[in-house]
């Protein structure tokens, strides 16, 4: 058996429906609305969950609040044999929400109330400490702390887990975060706030690739929505625009999360790099064509149909 961690956010999504997206200033009658399991923590969890193998545990460490929203959570991810010793109840808190607005091409704009995500930290690390231990792998993303996001990657790190970083939402990032990371995936968003370049080409990729090489990440995947995804490993040769299967995106709320959970399956499977990607895409494709967060992440064998 080997064992995937996944550390990060959890939230309650309030999902919006418009035909399209408010400006500054507008009001608009929303469509259709629901509440669904959210945060790009649980989401990666979850994605990597039914996209594994059976030789593989999946593990998720969390902050949730101390409400009706984190029981609800906690079945749900069981129901997906996710191990969620490592989700800790945060007394006299909420546990986080995001309000996501969706438009009729499934474009997306999130705002989020952070709750118990700001309390996962450093002692949370230390008593899941043999988790980070028996990992062969580790995801973490931006909407914890960013002590808590650096506390956990020196732990991986200190264990000699391959470290893997969705830098999302984007914030600047020390060199110091940065040198603890293996593989990071921005999408092209991302990739702009963190380097100052925009992702519209390849050439213009590479560039942004080179900085992430030059503060000490090994390897760089700028994921680029319906195109697919740029792969730049340091010292194996230029990198290369990995294509996505065509489909008709309706929702693109969990993509990059789907993205991620599944490319960390392929790595642990000892797929390349590239041929990670090319799983993940798969993955991703169909999670837009469906509603929902965690309810557009497919299984294993949807993709193999």
């Amino acid at each position: 058996m080997s064992t995937l961690l996944i550390v990060g956010s959890a939230n309650a999504d309030h999902v919006l429906t418009f035909e399209n997206l408010p400006q500054a200033g507008e009001t608009l009658l929303c469509q259709q609305y629901r509440l669904e399991l959210g945060g790009k923590g649980a989401n990666q969890a979850v994605a990597t969950a039914r996209l594994r193998n059976p030789q593989q545990t999946v593990c998720f460490i969390a902050a949730l609040g101390d409400d009706n929203n984190a029981d609800m959570m906690r079945k749900a991810w069981s129901e997906d044999d996710i191990d969620i010793s490592g989700c800790y109840q945060i007394a006299n808190q909420s546990t986080g929400t995001a309000m996501i607005f969706v438009d009729q091409q499934g474009e997306n704009s999130i705002g989020i109330v952070p709750g118990a995500n700001t309390c996962l930290g450093s002692e949370h690390f230390r008593q899941q400490h043999a988790k980070f231990e028996q990992a062969n792998y580790m995801l973490i993303q931006l909407e914890t702390t960013l002590d808590s996001v650096q506390s956990a990657l020196q732990l991986a790190r200190q264990y000699d887990c391959t470290t893997i970083l969705n830098p999302a939402p984007a914030t600047a990032l020390s060199k110091e975060i940065l040198n603890l990371v293996d593989i990071i995936t921005p999408n092209e968003t991302e990739a702009l706030a963190l380097t100052g370049v925009e992702v519209n080409d390849q050439l213009n990729a590479s560039k942004a690739a080179d900085y992430f090489h030059q503060q000490g990440v090994n390897s760089v995947v700028i994921t680029l929505g319906s195109k697919g995804a740029y792969v730049s490993e340091q010292g194996k040769g230029e990198g290369k625009i990995i294509p996505a299967p065509i489909v008709s995106a309706i929702d693109t709320v969990a993509a990059g999360d789907t993205f991620n959970g599944a490319m960390m399956v392929a790595l642990d499977e000892g797929k390349s790099l590239q041929e990670a990607v090319i799983f993940a895409n798969k993955a991703s494709s169909i999670a837009v064509t469906r509603h929902g967060a965690q309810s557009s992440i497919p299984y294993r064998d949807q993709l193999n149909d």
